[in-house]
Order: C-alpha cells, then structure tokens, then sequence
C-alpha cells in the first residue's frame, strides 16, 4: 500500500460517520452508505439460481463474494448469499470502499464460464484496509475494548467476522493503547 495510506483511509472512515451522523461507536449500515454512493445492494439469489453460486463455490472456493456492476448511470454491489453474515458485511464494506477511493476495473477473470472483472493488486489492499476501518474504525476499537469487549463481542454487535474483529485489533496496535492508559 502506498504511504500514508492507511492513516488516510481511517481519516475517511471517520468522515463517512460524520456525514451519515453516526456516534464512533455505531454499527455502519451498508444500506445507507451505498445509498449515499448511489448504489443499491442485492443479493446474487435475487439474480441467478443460488445453485449456481454453490456450483461456483465447489468449483473455486471463494471465487465469488461479491462485485460492483455499473450499468448507466445505476451501480449496483451484488452480494454473495451463501457467505456468512460476517463476510458478507467484509465483502460489502469492501466494494464500497472501491467506490469511494474511485477505484476502477482493470482485470477479466473467467471462473466456471462465467466473467468477473477486478482492480489491480494494489487497489484491492487498500479497499481491504478501508473495508475493516469502515465496519472497525480505530475510535470504535479503543472505545469498545476499553469497555471490555473482546473479538467476539465486536463481531456479534458490529455483524463482522471473528476473524475481522481479530485482525484490526492487532493491525490497528489499539490493545496495547488500551492497555496503557
């Protein structure tokens, strides 16, 4: 990732609360961000037969978690069904954050005859990091562990994964500021 990148796309995260009027501390809805980017979120089972999302998924497990289509002047973020709602909110947050980084398609991909676009290496880590700073903004962490939550506390009341929850606390460093002070 670029310098300075990771400071910066917490600084937006923190914007994005402020313009939807969100305390630190609040649950982000997706629904409402995207609506504010323009885009309307539906699930891949309202578009296709879910049998063929498993047949994607046995052919390549996590091929498909979710994507961004732009049709017009219309975007819309199609979200896999079959993923856990933890991974599901990941998968959202992080095709919002391409969207907000204005991040473009650069790459085709073909998976089980079917065509998937993506961005370059790089694009796709910083809509990863923006991603867990939208769901787990840092003043949320240090908030919410100073009031003794753990992992799985974040990830039940903030709908994220365990595993999301796990990671930004050790990326973010923010346990060992909580423990200082």
């Amino acid at each position: 990732m670029r310098r300075g990148f990771k400071a910066e796309a917490e600084r937006l995260s923190e914007r994005v609360r402020a313009d939807l009027g969100l305390a630190s501390d609040a649950q982000l809805p997706l629904d409402l961000l995207a609506g504010t980017l323009g885009a309307e979120l539906r699930s891949a089972g309202d578009l296709i037969d879910v049998s063929r999302l498993a047949e994607i998924d046995q052919r390549q497990p996590g091929a498909f978690s979710a994507c961004t289509f732009e049709i017009g002047d219309r975007r819309v973020i199609v979200w896999n069904p079959l993923s856990s709602q933890g991974r599901r909110s990941s998968d959202i947050a992080h095709e919002l954050s391409h969207l907000l980084l204005k991040h473009s398609v650069k790459d085709v991909h073909t998976v089980g005859g079917l065509t998937f676009f993506g961005c370059d290496p790089d694009e796709e880590q910083e809509a990863n990091w923006l991603a867990g700073c939208l769901l787990l903004p840092r003043p949320l962490l240090v908030s919410q562990l100073r009031r003794g939550a753990t992992a799985d506390d974040l990830a039940d009341r903030y709908e994220v994964s365990i595993q999301m929850a796990n990671y930004r606390i050790r990326a973010t460093g923010v346990l060992r500021q909580v423990r200082r002070n």
